[in-house]
């Protein structure tokens, strides 16, 4: 029997040795007759950690490697390579105003700022 070969989108990579895959497929809706996308997440092996969330790759049924994940990733962009999980970026700091230095502030907004001067 051959083994299935899915073909998803990386959802999830933070797991060791594990990504997430959402597999989307496209049904007819027995009702209405119209096209209604469905999708399930798989944990799929990954040994090299080289898939990264947002790539597409391909995966192929295996023995149970945990208790959920029972899938293995074949296939996925030309430039997966070993070591690419160690390129993510990092969160940049919000500036802060001192960061921001001196803003001016066209007259218009500060007049709107302030009350009218005959209003009590």
């Amino acid at each position: 029997m051959s083994k299935r070969v899915l073909q998803g989108v990386v959802v999830s990579d933070a797991c060791d040795k594990t990504v997430i895959v959402r597999v989307e497929r496209r049904v007819m809706h027995p009702v209405y007759k119209k096209f209604v996308t469905h999708s399930k997440k798989y944990a799929a092996h990954d040994k090299d950690n080289s898939y990264r969330s947002g790539d597409v790759v391909r995966i192929e049924e295996s023995r149970p490697i945990s208790k959920r994940k029972c899938w293995v990733v074949i296939s996925g962009p030309a430039d997966a390579a070993p070591g690419r999980r160690s390129e993510r970026r990092t969160p940049q700091p919000v500036p802060t105003a001192a960061d921001l230095g001196d803003v001016e502030v066209p007259d218009a907004e500060i007049a709107a700022d302030q009350p009218a001067e005959g209003a009590a």
